[in-house]
């Protein structure tokens, strides 16, 4: 189980088909470090809960790719950002040096501005450009990006610890699954399970996260580091049979959706 799901590299590959469509050509440096940081890989897990929420739906999944790159390109500007010296200060990202050692510093800063600004270029749709901003801004991910730095070397609460991961990492994963819903015109019981399913989903990917790296050594507080391995192993697995169960009326065992917090929990990287 710990190898992507087929499903995933199917919805991945779709995604990376039409990527060049939503970015600008490569002529400029700016538009250049886009494109390296937009073509790095990756699992794609954000466009895929797009697509695969429109298609559960009864929706056309290829009208959910403007969707679909919006979402994987506020996400990319936040790694851009992320990984800034200022920041969290990484110079590798997936394998490669990361965009400022590549390009420099000023350089990624804009190419993150303007990722985040074609972002809402490729939602240009009222009700989808609402909810993208809200997750990706002081309510959503920027929020839970500051915490994370306030939090560094400081001893927080489980309480503190969940809702820095809701914001940082929880919010992107449900607007991708609420996008995807939007672009089937799900009605709002649909909508109902899709957010149900995509809150512990998010814990579950941080905290799986967490299980891997042991970023407690960093100073970062982390799922481990306040709950301890066999406490927080037991945690992902109640979040995993959650989410599984909020989806379960629409989508059953062998689905992609039902499947996904499963592989989250084996998962290797």
């Amino acid at each position: 189980m710990s190898d992507v799901p087929s499903a995933l590299r199917e919805y991945a590959d779709r995604f990376e088909a039409a990527l060049p469509d939503f970015l600008p050509r490569a002529v400029y440096p700016v538009e250049q470090a886009m494109h390296y940081s937009m073509e790095a890989g990756g699992k794609r897990i954000r466009p895929a809960l797009v697509l695969a929420f429109c298609e559960l739906f009864g929706g056309n999944p290829e009208q959910a790719l403007p969707l679909a790159a919006a979402i994987e390109m506020v996400h990319c500007y936040s790694l851009i950002h992320d990984d800034l010296p200022c920041m969290d200060n990484d110079d590798f990202r997936r394998g490669r040096p990361s965009c400022h050692k590549q390009f420099g510093e000023a350089i990624a800063v804009l190419a993150g501005d303007a990722l985040l600004t074609e972002a809402f270029v490729c939602a240009a749709d009222s009700e989808a450009v609402k909810l993208l901003s809200h997750a990706a801004g002081i309510h959503g991910m920027i929020a839970g990006q500051q915490l994370d730095l306030a939090y560094e070397n400081e001893q927080i609460t489980r309480s503190q610890l969940e809702d820095m991961n809701r914001k940082k990492t929880g919010a992107l994963l449900t607007a991708s699954c609420l996008l995807g819903c939007l672009a089937a015109n799900a009605n709002e019981s649909q909508t109902e399970a899709a957010q149900s399913y995509s809150g512990p989903l998010g814990l579950l990917f941080q905290l799986t996260d967490d299980l891997l790296d042991a970023d407690e050594e960093s100073g970062k507080a982390t799922w481990v580091s306040i709950l301890g391995l066999e406490q927080a192993q037991a945690e992902a697995q109640s979040l995993a049979q959650s989410a599984q169960k909020a989806i379960a009326p629409y989508a059953g065992p062998g689905h992609f959706l039902n499947e996904l917090p499963g592989w989250l929990l084996t998962r290797e990287h």
